[in-house]
C-alpha cells in the first residue's frame, strides 16, 4: 500500500518587502509579494526524502490562503511533490491559527494521509503551534522540531535537539510531525521539475466542500485578534565616527553607554 505524505506549506508575504496591516489589523497581503515559506521548504524536503526511500509513496502539499497561494503549491510541485490541495474562500479572510489547522484537518482527512509533514512555524505568524494542534484535531501522535526524519515498518522516527540533550523519539502511524530548518537543506527546483509541476493536479476546495460553516474561521470565528499595531519609526542615520586613534574607546563607551557590555 502507498505511503500517504501529506506537507501543510503556507503562502506568506515576502520578508524583503515593505509589509503593512490592513484597516482590518490583519496583513496586508495585497501591498507585497507572497511566496511558499521558507521553514516549509524543510518539511518539503524531508517529505520527498521519505518517499524516494519508499517503495511506493506520494506527496500531497496542501495550503490554505488566496488565489495567490497557489504559487507556494506550484514551488513545493515543482520540487518534486505529485499533487496540491488549495483551500481557498473569502470567508477564511483573518483566519488564526485554531482556524486554521480545523480547515488543515479537514482538507488532510479528505485527502487520506499516513504521514504529515509541518515546518517548525511559518515566517509571518511565527507562533509553531500548528503542527500540535493539528495532530489533536487529527487525533493522532505528534513528534514535532525534528532535526532527522524516517519512516519504517508503520513508524516515524526522529531525532529532537534541545538545550540539554538530543531526544531520539518515535510515534506509529498515522503521526503528524514538524522538521526544523536544521533537517536538511531543500533542494533547488529543476527547469524540468518546474515545467512538470504545471502538469501536476491541483485540486481547489472551499469551506462547503468540507462541510465547515463561515463562522467557525475568519475574523468572526477567531480565537485571537490584533488590537493594534504601530508601525516602526524608520531608520535614522548612524553616527559616523572616524578613527584617529581613539576608535577602540568611543566604539567601548557607545556600548557601554546602551549597556550592550
Amino acid at each position: 500500500m502507498s505511503l500517504r505524505i501529506v506537507v501543510c506549506v503556507k503562502y506568506v508575504p515576502d520578508a524583503t518587502g515593505d509589509r503593512h496591516f490592513a484597516e482590518d489589523l490583519t496583513t496586508d497581503r495585497e501591498a507585497v509579494d507572497g511566496l511558499l515559506s521558507e521553514l516549509d521548504e524543510y518539511a518539503v524536503e524531508q517529505a520527498l526524502r521519505i518517499a524516494e526511500d519508499a517503495d511506493d509513496a506520494e506527496v500531497t502539499v496542501v495550503t490554505v490562503g488566496p488565489e495567490d497561494a497557489t504559487d507556494a503549491l506550484r514551488k513545493a510541485l515543482s520540487m518534486g511533490a505529485d499533487k496540491g490541495v488549495h483551500v481557498e474562500d473569502d470567508d477564511l479572510h483573518g483566519t488564526d491559527v485554531i482556524g486554521t489547522s480545523l480547515v488543515l484537518a479537514k482538507a488532510i482527512e479528505k485527502t487520506g494521509y499516513d504521514l504529515v509533514v509541518c515546518g517548525m512555524a511559518s515566517t509571518d505568524g511565527g507562533m509553531g503551534v500548528l503542527p500540535a494542534i493539528l495532530a489533536e484535531r487529527l487525533g493522532v501522535p505528534q513528534v514535532t522540531f525534528l532535526t532527522e526524519v524516517s519512516v519504517a515498518d508503520g513508524t516515524v522516527s526522529g531525532r529532537r535537539e534541545g538545550d540539554a540533550a538530543t531526544e531520539q523519539v518515535e510515534a506509529a502511524l498515522p503521526a503528524v510531525v514538524s522538521v526544523t530548518d536544521r533537517s536538511g537543506e531543500a533542494r533547488y527546483p529543476s527547469f524540468k521539475g518546474i515545467m512538470a509541476a504545471k502538469k501536476k493536479p491541483v485540486e481547489t476546495l472551499d469551506l462547503e466542500d468540507l462541510e465547515l460553516e463561515a463562522e467557525q474561521v475568519g475574523l468572526e470565528g477567531a480565537f485571537t485578534k490584533v488590537l493594534s499595531a504601530t508601525e516602526r519609526p524608520a531608520r535614522t542615520a548612524g553616527e559616523i565616527v572616524t578613527d584617529e586613534g581613539e576608535g577602540a574607546k568611543l566604539l567601548a563607551a557607545f556600548l557601554a553607554e546602551r549597556k550592550f557590555i
